[in-house]
């Protein structure tokens, strides 16, 4: 049996930020093809590993002055390097204990249904550049794939992050689907590792003051109006051991849209003839003039912008955060998570919109 504390201890030695264990059985009734039990047939626990993201990331963005740390120390820097090292080392920890570890880094794009949608097969993502002729892309399912046995998924089997997060006693998924933890709000990713030992104890699912408080700053100050209004009524709702858990139906394929081009009023790089030329109507989703986000959208878009992104780092180069910043100004405010947090907010002044 493993001991709880020792391996927290271990996770946190190696560089994560926050640790949480649980049972596996509190992740039953997810789908199929996202059911973490097929992982291997005889996993019992789940450990989930906190990484926080540096409020300093945004402040670039929130000055309008820098938009590259964000996405290569925040997605690329934590997802490629931090978190994996900290994952093999918990992961010897644990084996040198006898007991069998699975490590899992975040891998979108990697299972048999689109983790944008849940369809299958060709559901494109423009997440690479792609060539003028449209002949480079990338998909966000694995489309070809096939079960290696009848009663077994195909691989690779993906997983809900936040809701495994949250099975983890790590905290709970505010009104805009991004995870929040009572020390760091917003500011995190996150890292799994699966294992076939049980532990002497199991931390209890989050049960605390609520730490999203439905202020709706997510959704005035999304720039794609991605997230529903917190009274729409347009929801996810699931139940883990009684406690419900409930967030805004995203429109994420609009809000992939955004998050990387943000849109005329909040994307510096690209000009404005650009924005006011709207060739074939290719700009029609970040212009207002349509409301319908799907893959093929988004490729036409990136088509259009691709050549103005400032530089590549292996992520979609951000140029929104638009949901982030506002949550942690929000909860940086009196009976927020974050109040107190650090001697200056990270809203200084009222925020950036160009006039064009």
């Amino acid at each position: 049996m493993l001991n709880n504390r020792k391996i927290k201890e271990a996770a946190l030695a190696a560089g994560a930020d926050k640790c949480g264990i649980a049972p596996v059985s509190r992740l039953r009734g997810a789908p199929k093809e996202m059911n973490v039990n097929y992982l291997f047939p005889e996993v019992k626990s789940v450990i989930g590993l906190v990484f926080r993201i540096p409020r300093g990331v945004q402040r670039g963005i929130e000055e309008g002055t820098q938009f590259f740390q964000y996405p290569s120390m925040a997605y690329g820097g934590i997802n490629e390097i931090f978190a994996p090292y900290v994952l093999y080392h918990l992961g010897k920890v644990i084996e040198d204990e006898g007991y069998e570890a699975f490590p899992y880094r975040n891998t979108g794009a990697r299972g048999a249904v689109s983790d944008m949608d849940g369809s299958e097969g060709n559901t494109v993502s423009p997440e690479e550049k792609i060539e003028t002729e449209g002949t480079k892309k990338r998909h966000r399912c694995v489309q070809f794939t096939r079960p290696v046995r009848e009663d077994l998924p195909a691989p690779d089997l993906q997983f809900q992050f936040r809701i495994a997060a949250v099975a983890c006693g790590l905290g709970e998924i505010g009104w805009s689907k991004m995870l929040l933890t009572p020390e760091f709000g917003p500011l995190q990713r996150l890292a799994f590792l699966f294992t076939d030992g049980e532990f002497d104890e199991y931390d209890p699912i989050y049960d605390g003051e609520p730490l999203c408080r439905k202020c709706g700053a997510c959704v005035r100050e999304c720039p794609g109006g991605c997230i529903p209004a917190i009274d729409s009524g347009k929801t996810v709702e699931i139940e883990m051991e009684g406690k419900k858990i409930q967030w805004a139906d995203v429109d994420m394929w609009r809000c992939f849209a955004f998050y990387t081009h943000a849109g005329r009023h909040y994307n510096p790089f690209v000009p404005k003839e650009i924005w006011d030329k709207n060739e074939n109507g290719e700009l029609d989703l970040l212009e207002g003039k349509s409301d319908f986000a799907d893959g093929d959208v988004n490729v036409k878009i990136y088509k259009a912008l691709a050549k103005y992104f400032p530089s590549w780092v292996g992520y979609n180069m951000a140029k929104c955060g638009g949901c982030i910043r506002g949550c942690v100004s929000m909860l940086e405010k009196k009976g927020g998570c974050m109040e107190g947090r650090f001697h200056s907010p990270l809203r200084t002044k009222k925020p950036w919109k160009m006039d064009r």
